[in-house]
């Protein structure tokens, strides 16, 4: 029998994911000016830790995924909090670039083993065929991470440089997760285990499920890419628009509260709709947005509020889709090898739009983000025919 008590679970889940995600993933958007002007190191070489970071955890999540379908999710994220704070005490302390980009080595772990798809691994394995809803309250919580720790980012930099704000982050990883986690995540209950002729248990596909398989890691790996090209070169490609560099942050701002806006519509609706509906509509507000931009229509506001929700709602869609697609049984060991395209796909795609953008210009770079979202309509079209039957 599951677990029933989700009290303590999701919000300490919900405050691990929002210092994961603003120690991890959203570490350099505040600090890579600083580090870069302090050091003399080349900011493309500080950015790129991210990127090494990012490959380091899709190549982890496979087995991520299999460990935590087997024991369960506590001892992961349990080693994703360690792994944080020696990544993050060895940035602090680096005194040469390759000791920087080590340290995002054991950054990568932390992100492989504690971001999105851990933590809905976890909540898989403890709640299985129910886990949709803590899913989604889950990303409500995860969206609140630029939110709480960019300004808290600034106001460490402020008081006691880069270097200390690192030091603050690993302190709060050992102080705060790591507690957390111990603490309030529950030991998964019993299940057998299904074991395929492979290493990683519980992931034998028919047919139908493996063209599903497929089709939910093309959605991932295009999703993966739009977001951390948007992510990286939303600035410039608003620039290269005419809009001024103030309104273009102004503009940018409007993404995190859409984000969180459609969460909280997604989670009214509780559940009486298939996690494929939310997956389509997020595709269709992406594309919708993107193709807003690119057509040069002035309305930057309307069209990065409906990227964004369309992102939003497209975290959870990525948690709750495998879950209908494959059963719960398998789930935490499926989630694990689908999130690796989606990294390795996050990793690359900021170097590509620079290359892009470099060479064949903005509006290339509109066109390219266009196809992308348009061919992952396609994709979350196409789910639909390989959807279990109820």
């Amino acid at each position: 029998m599951a677990p029933t008590r989700r009290w303590p679970v999701i919000p300490a889940l919900g405050v691990v994911q929002i210092l994961t995600w603003g120690s991890s993933f959203y570490l350099l958007s505040v600090l890579a000016a600083p580090m870069s002007k302090d050091t003399g190191w080349p900011l493309g070489w500080v950015i790129a830790g991210l990127s090494l970071g990012l490959l380091v955890a899709g190549i982890a999540s496979p087995r991520v995924g299999a460990f935590i379908g087997e024991h369960g999710g506590r001892p992961v994220l349990a080693f994703a909090a360690i792994a944080l704070a020696l990544g993050l005490t060895i940035i602090g302390l680096a005194p040469n670039l390759p000791i920087y980009l080590a340290g995002w080595l054991l950054i990568g772990l932390g992100m492989g083993t504690g971001l999105y798809d851990p933590a809905f691994a976890t909540l898989g394995r403890l709640y299985g065929a129910e886990a949709r809803p803590a899913i989604t309250t889950l990303t409500l919580w995860g969206g609140f991470a630029s939110t709480v720790c960019w300004p808290l980012s600034a106001f460490l930099i402020e008081r006691v440089g880069w270097r200390g704000t690192c030091l603050a982050y690993a302190g709060l990883h050992l102080s705060v997760t790591l507690p957390l986690v111990l603490i309030a995540i529950p030991r998964p209950p019993a299940h057998p285990v299904t074991r395929s002729e492979g290493a990683i248990p519980g992931v034998r596909l028919d047919g139908r499920e493996r063209r599903a398989f497929l089709l939910m890691a093309g959605v991932l790996t295009l999703g993966g890419t739009v977001m951390a090209m948007v992510s990286v070169h939303l600035i410039t490609l608003l620039q290269a628009r005419g809009v001024a560099l103030s309104s273009a942050v102004a503009y940018g701002a409007l993404i995190g509260p859409a984000q969180v806006g459609a969460r909280i519509i997604e989670m009214a609706g509780k559940g009486r709709h298939h996690p494929l509906w939310t997956l389509t509509a997020a595709m269709v507000l992406v594309v919708l947005g993107i193709a807003m931009l690119t057509a040069g229509l002035p309305l930057v506001g309307l069209a990065l509020v409906l990227y964004g929700a369309g992102n939003g709602i497209y975290s959870i869609a990525r948690g709750t889709v495998p879950l209908a697609l494959f059963g719960p049984e398998r789930y935490a060991a499926l989630v694990g090898r689908l999130a690796r395209p989606g990294l390795v796909a996050q990793a690359l795609a900021p170097s590509v739009g620079a290359v892009v953008l470099t060479h064949a210009g903005a509006d290339a770079t509109y066109a390219l983000l266009t196809v992308l979202a348009v061919a992952n309509v396609a994709l979350a079209l196409s789910l639909w025919r390989v959807r279990p039957r109820s």
